[in-house]
């Protein structure tokens, strides 16, 4: 199940985004747009989302993020550092101030991931300053369900870190 400020009920990321001048770039595998979409679904998302990457196959990852094989090599598709890497990517491939990244697994498909694994990366860029944070958490639920309450979940985080970037 979604969190509550599902589909459609992100008005206070979108409007702290606002506030903050923050306009997101998305980097996507396991959530494969949702995050991209949440903020679609949401009235003024137009002043706040750039664009989004869906690179759901590690070649993509490479190809249009520029993720480095052998961080590739060395971690997990589902880790932090991958996350990151997309995050970088994506920041770099963009005119965006923030970029959000997701990556996991929502399902029984790797035996050394659990289910509903996700890890998120955020950057925030300021001028030549960035400031990165990442985070994994285990969702539960269906397919469906662990990748919305994961898209969810990463824009609920954006204040936050954003905060900490600031006073950072």
């Amino acid at each position: 199940m979604a969190s509550p400020g599902g589909e459609g009920g992100h008005e206070a990321t979108v409007a702290y985004l606002k506030k903050h001048a923050l306009v997101v770039v998305t980097a996507e595998s396991c959530t494969a747009g949702l995050i991209a979409s949440r903020l679609a679904a949401t009235p003024g998302a137009g002043q706040v989302l750039e664009s989004a990457f869906v690179v759901y196959d590690p070649k993509a990852k490479r190809r249009c993020l520029g993720v480095p094989a052998q961080v590739l090599e060395k971690n997990n598709l589902t880790s932090e550092p991958v996350a990151l890497a997309m995050a970088r990517g994506a920041l770099d491939n963009s005119d965006a101030g923030v970029a959000i990244a997701n990556t996991g697994v929502a399902d029984d498909a790797d035996p050394e991931i659990a289910a509903g694994t996700q890890c998120f990366a955020w950057v925030f860029r300021e001028g030549g300053d960035r400031r990165e944070f990442t985070e994994t958490r285990v969702f539960q639920g269906d397919r469906n369900a662990i990748r919305a309450a994961s898209a969810d979940y990463a824009l609920s985080r954006v204040a936050h870190y954003h905060q900490q970037a600031a006073t950072g």
